[in-house]
C-alpha cells in the first residue's frame, strides 16, 4: 500500500504546489482550484486534501473543509497531518492534545532549518526565560530533565544549573541535532507524559519544557506524570501561549494550544504542584506582534 502522504503522479503534485503558491498568497479560490486538479489525478494524496480543507476553511465553507480534513483522516489514520485536530476547530471542540505523529512529523521535517528559523525569523526566546527562573531560584540541580528538548536549544542555559542534564522528545531527527550540542548525558525519543510515567519516582530534581506545552491541551496528564518523576521540592518551569481572553484552553488556528493562567493554576495544584510564580512574557514574533505567552514556575509539592 502506498503512503498517502506521497504522490506518485508529477502532474497531480505539480497542481498541488502551485495550490501551495497560491495560499502563501492568500489567494484561496485560486488554491481551491489547483488543489482540486490535483485530487482529480490523485484522490488518495491526503495533504492535497488537508490543504483543500484549510483553503476552504479561509474561504467560510466549513462543511466542505471538514468534509476535506475527513477524508484526510480516513486516508492517513495516524494523523501525520493533523486533520483530527483541524476538524475538532471546526466544531468548536477542544481537542485535549495533538496526535503525536503529527507533532513527529513536524518537528522532522524541520529539523534541519529549525535553529535558523526561530531563532532569526520568529526571535524566540524561550531558553532565555527558562534561564531568567532557574538564576532567580538560586539552585543547583543533581538531575534535570528538558522536555520536549528538540535540537537542544535550551541545553546550555539549563546545564549550567545542572550537574547532569537528560533530554526527551518526539521526533528523531530533532534528538539528533540535539546530540550533536554534546551537552546531555542521556537523550530519548518518546511522548512527553509517557516518558515521565515510565520514569523512576522522584528521579529529576528540575524540569523545564521551553514552548512545548503549547501541543498538548489538557495538561493533567502531564501534570500527574511528571509529579510522579520529580523529586519533593523540585521546580517545573515552562511556557505557554497565554488565553488570555477565555478560560480553560483552545486550539488556535496555527495548530498551537493556547492556556489561560487559571488554567495552568489550577491543573497544577490538582496535581500535587504549588505556583511559584507565572509571568506575562512573549516566547516570539508572529506577523510583526509578539505572542502573547506565560512563563510559569510550578514546584512539586
Amino acid at each position: 500500500m502506498s503512503d498517502p502522504l506521497m504522490c506518485d503522479d508529477p502532474q497531480a503534485e505539480r497542481r498541488w504546489s502551485y495550490g501551495r503558491l497560491l495560499a502563501n498568497e492568500s489567494d484561496w479560490a485560486a488554491a481551491v482550484e489547483m488543489y482540486e486538479q490535483c485530487l482529480e489525478r490523485a484522490p488518495g494524496f491526503a495533504p492535497a486534501w488537508c490543504d483543500l480543507g484549510h483553503a476552504r476553511e479561509k474561504l467560510g465553507d466549513k462543511a466542505r473543509a471538514g468534509e476535506c480534513y475527513a477524508k484526510a483522516l480516513a486516508l492517513d489514520p495516524d494523523d501525520r497531518l493533523g486533520a483530527g485536530a483541524r476538524m475538532a476547530r471546526l466544531r468548536g471542540v477542544a481537542a485535549p492534545d495533538l496526535a503525536a505523529a503529527y507533532v513527529a512529523r513536524l518537528f522532522d521535517d524541520y529539523s534541519d532549518r529549525f535553529d535558523r528559523h526561530i531563532r532569526e525569523d520568529l526571535h524566540y526566546s524561550g531558553p532565555e526565560l527558562i534561564g531568567e527562573v532557574l538564576s532567580g531560584l538560586g539552585r543547583r540541580y543533581a538531575l534535570a530533565l528538558d522536555l520536549g528538548c528538540g535540537t537542544g536549544l535550551a541545553g546550555p542555559v539549563v546545564r549550567s544549573f545542572a550537574d547532569r542534564l537528560e533530554g526527551v522528545d518526539l521526533s528523531p531527527k530533532m534528538i539528533a541535532q540535539a546530540e550533536r550540542r554534546s551537552l546531555y548525558d542521556a537523550l530519548f525519543v518518546g511522548e512527553a507524559a509517557a516518558f515521565l510515567q515510565g520514569a523512576e519516582s522522584g528521579r529529576y530534581d528540575c524540569v523545564v519544557a521551553a514552548d512545548v506545552l503549547v501541543y498538548l491541551g489538557d495538561l493533567g496528564p502531564l501534570f500527574a506524570a511528571a509529579a510522579g518523576a520529580m523529586a519533593r521540592g523540585a521546580p517545573f518551569v515552562f511556557t505557554v501561549e497565554n488565553f488570555w481572553n477565555g478560560e480553560g484552553f483552545e486550539l488556535a488556528e496555527t495548530l498551537r494550544f493556547r492556556h489561560s493562567q487559571s488554567y495552568v493554576e489550577d491543573e497544577a495544584k490538582a496535581n500535587g504542584f504549588a505556583v511559584l510564580d507565572i509571568k506575562t512574557r512573549s516566547t516570539r514574533i508572529e506577523r510583526g506582534s509578539p505572542v502573547p505567552s506565560l512563563l510559569v514556575a510550578l514546584e512539586r509539592g
